[in-house]
């Protein structure tokens, strides 16, 4: 009877989706939004045409904290990003280069761009809590 149960639970067990809490710290002010886009590929990472999912949240001087739900058991990267002046973009200058503050999970921003996505990366199995520093 145990197995009948087990192997009927089964589908579900492998199905189950997760909550991804993110406490971001050094917000330096409470204009605009912080908001997070999650990727779970190097091919897709920092693409905004193959963000997996997203999530903006009204700035808070400080610390703020965002959840991503329905995410299966995987492999992760986050990028965040301050948007101040609420326009719902990433203002850069004629380089290239962020004018506004930018975040990425497990990695910092190189002298000469982005980090990759295998720097940035964590594995998920269950509901997980992440702390980035902006």
């Amino acid at each position: 009877m145990k197995t009948f149960i087990f192997l009927l639970l089964l589908p579900v067990i492998g199905l189950s989706q997760n909550t991804l809490s993110i406490q971001v710290n050094n917000v330096g002010s409470a204009k605009g939004k912080v908001s997070v886009a999650v990727y779970d590929s190097d091919e897709a990472f920092l693409s905004f045409d193959h963000v997996l999912k997203t999530n903006s949240v009204v700035a808070h001087q400080g610390i703020v904290m965002m959840h991503i739900t329905d995410l299966p058991a995987g492999e992760y990267a986050l990028a965040i990003f301050h948007d101040e002046n609420n326009n719902g973009k990433l203002d850069t200058n004629w380089l290239g280069i962020p004018k506004e503050k930018v975040a990425f999970s497990k990695a910092k921003m190189k002298t000469f761009g982005p980090p990759k996505f295998k720097e940035c990366a964590f594995k998920m199995s269950s509901d997980h809590e992440i702390h980035i520093d902006l």
